[in-house]
């Protein structure tokens, strides 16, 4: 996109957006949200942000493959079932741990691991998918 405005703000919405979807990730397992919202969120921040900067200027910026992203999701949220196997409960059964870091003490669960690799498939496939559609629109 040519406008010089839309460029000038993209940069800014996609932070506020990409935030905006670790917020939505954290807070999903009480209230609505979770892995896949978080997910479409920041894919819709990647793809303001390649509309106004262009496909080569994302794949700079997120740094790894998008369908590495997505492989690296599916091997969290397979963890994260298969952790309670070993303990011997059935599979995906959520299970807390309350280790204390810097004096707080921080619930950690199988169920965020869970979401967390659902966030990380919704990126890496749909913004693979995103930014195919983005390359092949530019010819």
């Amino acid at each position: 996109m040519k406008s010089v405005i839309f460029r000038t703000v993209a940069p800014v919405l996609t932070s506020l957006m990409v935030l905006f979807s670790v917020f939505v990730l954290l807070r999903g397992h009480n209230e609505p949200g979770g892995g896949f919202i978080g997910g479409l969120i920041a894919v819709s921040a990647v793809a303001i942000y390649g509309m106004a900067h262009g496909v080569e200027t994302v794949r700079r910026a997120i740094l790894f493959h998008p369908m590495a992203i997505a492989g690296a999701g599916l091997l969290a949220a397979t963890f994260s079932g298969l952790i309670s196997i070993f303990v011997g409960v059935p599979f995906m059964t959520g299970l807390w741990i309350y280790p204390v870091i810097l004096g707080v003490e921080i619930p950690l669960s199988t169920v965020f691991l869970f979401d967390l690799g659902v966030y990380l498939v919704v990126v890496g496939s749909i913004s693979s998918i995103a930014l195919a559609l983005e390359e092949r629109g530019g010819e």
